[in-house]
């Protein structure tokens, strides 16, 4: 088995739609409403943004590659985070956020996660950043375990919406 990661095209948009949708339920904490997490893909995680995202030349869309099939992506953004919380704990500047990070449960253990973060990272340095930061969920211990493996310290906490249930975020920086 081996993975690679590459940048997503235009014409990607429909299939990281498709993972987002997949994968976006298992970083929400247990109890998180079906309705909230519909409504928050149907928002922000459909073709029609990722076709959006992926001509923002402020973004980058990774694609991890399995035997070629799609096992996860990631996304960064580039430029000073917009949410106040995050503003005033994220040290570094230029910062870049790790906007997403998933990847299929079928991939899980395999070492998807692992290519997509050094791939994240190395085009975190490609858009200038300094440091990279992200938001997890409070509950969502695997992830935050992942994310302190991969060198991010905790360094404060924010609030993220979806659908219409606030939910407790840690925020997460590292330097690139």
């Amino acid at each position: 088995m081996v993975t690679r990661v590459r940048h997503a095209r235009p014409d990607d948009a429909g299939i990281v739609a498709a993972v987002a949708a997949e994968t976006f339920e298992l970083a929400c904490p247990p109890g998180t409403g079906r309705e909230a997490i519909a409504a928050f893909i149907a928002e922000h995680l459909s073709e029609g943004r990722f076709r959006a995202h992926l001509g923002d030349p402020s973004r980058i869309v990774l694609l991890a590659d399995v035997d070629n099939e799609i096992a996860g992506y990631t996304m960064l953004v580039a430029g000073e985070p917009a949410d106040p919380d995050v503003a005033a704990v994220v040290a570094a500047r230029p910062a870049v956020e790790l906007s997403k990070c998933y990847v299929r449960a079928a991939f899980h253990g395999q070492g998807v996660s692992k290519a997509l973060m050094q791939s994240s990272i190395d085009s975190a340095r490609e858009l200038g950043g300094a440091a990279l930061w992200l938001g997890v969920n409070q509950h969502n211990e695997r992830a935050q375990r992942f994310y302190r493996a991969s060198g991010f310290e905790r360094v404060g906490t924010k609030h993220f919406l979806v659908g219409d249930e606030l939910h407790d975020d840690y925020v997460f920086e590292r330097s690139v």
